[in-house]
């Protein structure tokens, strides 16, 4: 084996993840058949019986008997789910209650007849949707499923039976099932069970017996059957033998499907999808956007190809191109594929010999080491196979013929002064530039009729369209020649430059987008940014539900939102949240309701829902649906980056508060256990200092007073009883209450400082914090100096000292809580001065610090004076 077989890494951790996902996802059994009739209901309920003996709790979520005595007597003592009333066109109709069972989340549920199609209005579509959420939230599911309801063996089933199937259920699902029990019978003994009325009763026994139930569709149907199943064995013993022999690697062929609008594309992608699982070899569904613009049934149409690529697992890729055949081969080239998988053209044989015109042929030239497969569907055509039918431009035509009329006129009067040559260059004029507005064939008539006119009546003889002299006859084909390479690529220039608009457009909404939150400074401006490029880009109004701070889903729109989501959008935006797929119009969950609802997925998280309003019976492009998703991720990506940056703050609170915590156990510690020690040393030797045990009495009520005041600030509890008070009384107060000497403090009073209206205890306590910081911290011979001065609408308290001053950088650190200037003295809590300037700023003043020029530190604690004084009397 060479080592390029080998799986990547890559590929090795994905098929890790897979597995990982199913073990935690619930276990599905489907009972196979080749058709209604052959037991399929009744080996199901057989099958439950021996679970219900082992104590597994099962509830019979719908269980169809079709009036059977046999199937019913097999559901008595079974727990049966009541049928959800559903009322459509007037009509009370029963359907599977999704809801109940999952909040009843029995161990087994029975989901009879998995192709069935939905009332309308339900959640999904379609009932193996219903499974699918099943199985997601865990719980079993046992289930009935016929072949001709196989997505990929429809087209097989109709050439069978001439009878098309519409209601149809992926073959990703037999893939994802974990059992598929094969209830088998031979044709005649369902013809005699068929007969009996086991099956159908009266006139509509005896129509099957006449028409589906033929005996050579029954073969056919259940060598089908048998084939499914024996397939469906075969890859899980492939499976199972990679797992445990390590060089038995799979295929390394990759597949590519061209799909395009045309309604046979469904037929090429079945057929793909059956040729990629016989091979188990990955593929891909491509489909090219040209330059020729799309009705809005034919885009209804490709979307709905891409759509059921996408059902059916393969890998759906947009890409765009003037030359359908060239964009394809781009495509295989880019992603390693091995096999192209194309529709047969058929008709006009001399397409082959115009490669330029045929996809199919250029890329039979080109394709080099890819293989090219063509397919012939039924009912195919040409267009068909080489891209659809496309609405005649008749509004164009019309102009060419008043074009070339008007043209014609000017030159017949000009004729006599210009001469017939150069009326040929007025006309290849007139095609070149009207190619660079026309489509293809207009532009191809223009110039044929360009060049009959001017033989007809310009070229000697006049009015026939024979040409006598040998020159003129070389210039008319050179004419016609030279008007239709000209117009030809004059329109390819028109064409690629509406391609490249369109893509440029694209690339310029997503890369406005970008630039505009990567400026946003927030959640709410980024949400902002969203909205605004929404309605300028799609012109939709949109709404965003994000999680909260726990992870749970908002019902509640962003503020920034542009619609306000009806309450039934919400419900189907908490579905999107929970389930992390899209839903609402344009999708296969609720495709009824009124707005496009996209998860906001990060790797494996869910940001929030985009919810976008579509109006009336607008339909979103592929490639709009693609921009969309990229729109929700880049909000989505944002979102977790908000997110994520909470988390890191609401971090490093928690870091700084185990920080402070132990600071402050540190702090409390020290200063609480060096009085005490002090007091009961005094108290243990019997004898009493009575300065050293005021000393250490008075520094545990200081710290204690320390403590209580940074509590009661941080609460906000502190209550200010405000009156009138002189600066300079201030001041003495708390020289005095700092317990300094009239010497160790000068003060300087200048000018007249007005008095200030204050809480006269708190600033006392803040400048006497002021002043024992400048004792204890800038002790020097000189003493400390308190300057008090009027400043603009306040009072300014300056306190000075002449020791060695601040560190450089650390000014406004000093006044963080527990912070204590490396080198102080020891003792205190390194609380006082972030207490001073909380103080302050409570009476709506400041408190800042600096180094005095001459050495030594200096605070200025400003106040303001606090309205107008009025004196009583």
């Amino acid at each position: 084996m060479n080592e390029s077989e080998r799986p990547s890494p890559d590929a090795l951790l994905a098929s890790i993840q897979a597995e990982q996902a199913k073990a935690s996802r619930g276990h599905l059994k489907i009972f196979f058949g080749m058709c209604p009739g052959v037991g399929k209901t009744y080996a199901m309920l057989s099958a439950v019986r021996q679970k219900l003996a082992d104590g597994c709790e099962v509830v019979a979520g719908i269980v169809e008997t079709h009036g059977r005595p046999e199937t019913q007597a097999l559901l008595e003592n079974l727990p049966v789910l009541p049928r959800m009333q559903v009322e459509y066109r007037g009509t009370l109709l029963e359907e599977f209650d999704l809801d109940a069972i999952l909040v009843w989340h029995p161990n087994l549920v029975l989901v009879d007849e998995l192709a069935h199609t939905n009332i309308p209005g339900s959640r999904h579509p379609k009932r193996y949707q219903d499974v699918l959420e099943l199985l997601d939230a865990g719980i079993d599911v046992f289930t009935t499923l016929n072949v001709q309801h196989i997505e990929s063996r429809t087209d097989a089933v109709r050439q069978i039976t001439g009878i098309t199937v519409r209601e149809t259920v992926p073959d990703s699902l037999l893939d994802l099932a974990d059992e598929i029990e094969l209830i088998d019978l031979t044709p005649e003994q369902l013809r005699q069970r068929l007969g009996e009325g086991k099956v159908y009763l009266g006139d509509r026994a005896a129509a099957a017996s006449e028409n589906f139930f033929r005996e050579g569709n029954l073969m056919a149907l259940r060598e089908m059957a048998l084939r499914l199943t024996a397939e469906h064995v075969d890859r899980r013993l492939r499976t199972l033998r990679c797992a445990t022999v390590p060089d038995a690697w799979r295929s390394g062929d990759r597949l590519l499907v061209a799909v395009s609008s045309n309604p046979y594309s469904t037929e090429l992608i079945r057929w793909t999808r059956r040729y990629a699982a016989g091979l188990e070899a990955p593929w891909m569904a491509v489909s090219v956007e040209t330059s020729t613009p799309l009705s809005t049934e034919s885009e209804k149409r490709r979307a709905s190809n891409l759509a059921l690529a996408r059902q059916l697992g393969a890998e759906v890729v947009l890409t765009s191109g003037i030359h359908v055949g060239q964009a394809l081969l781009k495509v295989a080239q880019q992603h390693g594929v091995t096999q192209m998988i194309l529709g047969k053209p058929v008709g006009t044989p001399w397409r082959w010999f115009v490669p330029s015109r045929s996809p199919v042929v250029w890329l039979i030239e080109h394709s080099g080491n890819i293989d090219i497969q063509l397919l012939r569907t039924q009912g195919e055509s040409r267009e068909a196979q080489e891209g659809e039918s496309l609405p005649q431009p008749w509004p164009q035509y019309g102009f060419v013929l008043a074009l070339v009329a008007g043209v014609t006129a000017i030159s017949v009067i000009a004729q006599g002064w210009i001469g017939y040559w150069s009326v040929a260059l007025i006309y290849l004029l007139t095609v070149m530039l009207a190619g660079t507005y026309l489509q293809r064939r207009p532009t191809f008539v223009l110039a044929a009729l360009s060049a009959l006119l001017w033989n007809y009546l310009f070229i000697p003889p006049l009015y026939t369209i024979r040409i006598s002299a040998p020159q003129d006859v070389m210039m008319f084909f050179m004419f016609f020649a030279v008007a239709v390479i000209v117009g030809h690529l004059t329109t390819r220039l028109h064409e690629r430059e509406r391609l490249g608009r369109r893509r440029e457009e694209r690339a310029t909404a997503l890369y406005q987008l970008t630039r505009a939150l990567a400026a946003a400074d927030s959640l709410e401006e980024a949400v902002r940014v969203i909205m605004s490029q929404l309605g300028k880009t799609f012109k939709l109004k949109a709404a965003a539900l994000l999680r909260d701070e726990s992870g749970a889903f908002m019902a509640e729109s962003h503020p920034a939102s542009t619609w306000s989501l009806p309450a039934k959008e919400e419900g189907v935006a908490a579905w999107v949240f929970q389930n992390r797929q899209a839903a609402g119009r344009t999708t296969d969950t609720l495709p009824d309701g009124a707005a496009l609802h996209l998860p906001l997925l990060v790797a494996d998280r869910v940001e929030g829902v985009l919810s976008l309003e579509l109006v009336g019976e607008s339909i979103l492009a592929p490639e709009q649906r693609e921009l969309l998703e990229a729109f929700a991720a880049q909000l989505a990506v944002v979102a977790e980056k908000e997110r994520l940056a909470a988390a890191q703050r609401h971090a490093l609170v928690v870091a700084a508060s185990e920080r402070l915590q132990k600071t402050l156990f540190d702090s409390v510690s020290h200063e609480l256990k060096t009085p005490i020690a002090t007091i009961s040393a005094a108290l243990d030797q019997g004898e009493v200092d009575l300065g050293e045990l005021r000393r250490a009495n008075e520094r545990l009520r200081r710290t204690v007073e320390n403590l209580l005041d940074a509590t009661r600030l941080e609460s906000g509890m502190v209550k200010l009883s405000q009156e009138w008070c002189e600066p300079a009384e201030l001041a003495m107060e708390a020289i005095e209450c700092a317990g300094l000497g009239s010497g160790e403090v000068n003060v300087e009073v200048i000018g007249e400082p007005p008095p200030i209206r204050v809480d006269a205890s708190l600033i006392q306590q803040a400048l006497a914090t002021l002043l024992l910081n400048s004792s204890t911290h800038g002790a020097s011979a000189r003493p400390i100096s308190l300057v008090i001065r009027r400043v603009d609408r306040g009072v300014q308290f300056e306190v000075a000292d002449h020791g060695r001053g601040l560190p450089e950088g650390l000014e406004e650190k000093v006044f963080e809580k527990f912070y204590r200037v490396p080198g102080s003295p020891a003792g205190g809590l390194g609380l006082g001065l972030s207490i001073a300037r909380r103080l302050a700023e409570a009476h709506g003043g400041s408190l800042v610090a600096k180094n005095r020029p001459g050495g030594g530190a200096s605070f200025l604690l400003c106040i303001p004076i606090g309205g107008e004084l009025r004196l009583p009397g």
